[in-house]
């Protein structure tokens, strides 16, 4: 590993999280002397990848991460195969749409069709949701190889699974069908119902899945039979040979 390059990562990341930092706040939160991230932040503003507020102080992401972020996008072919497809169940169910991968422990909205309602709705793509308590992480997790988790899982709300035997029989009912369901875990009022995307190696790739208000919920049979339709043709369109594909452990 390049110490460096791991030192602009990670003071990428912080900004990530925190919004605005100053040198002091980062320094502490990667435990390095202030001279050394003074440095390398000093580059990465070269470059446009971090910025500094107007008059000195604090640093934020700089407008070159929104250019990489779109590139990133325009090249996954998941998310190609994944537009038209979610633009149909968004108009099928009046439901907004999320499309999602794994990056760590979270799940990662690389796609967001809003309900057709024509109601003002805010983008979310980008938007990090922690995967125990998504329906698009479970519908992931459950074919990928169990984790072993040494501490419970985090609570976002009342409703979010945090046992870990708990968690892991959920994802084994998730496994059996290739759909994933979550009501309230992870926004108060908020639940959803998704089918795990699968490619042509068998392997899961993302999700897609439909948000439901939750005095909406169940989800009904024709709002679960769209998101699996959907699930299951872009995992063709992926080159998946059958829906549920993934080896399910």
């Amino acid at each position: 590993m390049i110490q460096s390059v791991d030192r602009a990562v990670r003071i990428l990341f912080a900004l990530q999280g925190a919004r605005r930092m100053t040198l002091s706040e980062l320094a502490a939160e990667l435990g390095l002397a202030a001279t050394t991230v003074h440095g390398i932040v000093r580059t990465l503003a070269a470059h446009g990848v971090v910025v500094q507020e107007h008059g000195g102080g604090r640093y934020q992401l700089g407008p070159a991460v929104l250019r990489l972020g779109n590139v990133y996008l325009d090249t996954l072919d998941l998310r190609a195969r994944a537009l038209t497809w979610s633009h149909e169940l968004a108009r099928t169910t009046g439901l907004a749409v999320r499309v999602g991968v794994l990056f760590g422990d979270d799940v990662v909205i690389i796609h967001h069709e809003p309900r057709p309602d024509g109601s003002r709705q805010m983008p979310e793509v980008g938007i990090e949701i922690p995967s125990h308590a998504s329906a698009l992480g479970k519908a992931v997790l459950a074919f990928l190889p169990p984790v072993d988790y040494d501490n419970p899982l985090r609570s976002m709300t009342g409703e979010t699974i945090t046992s870990p035997e708990g968690f892991r029989e959920h994802l084994r009912t998730v496994a059996a069908s290739g759909l994933a369901y979550e009501c309230d875990e992870a926004v108060l009022g908020e639940s959803c119902v998704a089918g795990a995307i699968f490619d042509r190696s068998g392997d899961a790739v993302g999700a897609v899945g439909v948000v439901i208000p939750t005095p909406d919920w169940p989800a009904d049979d024709a709002t679960v039979e769209a998101v699996r339709t959907t699930a299951r043709t872009i995992s063709r369109e992926l080159g998946s040979a059958r829906w549920p594909a993934g080896r399910a452990k």
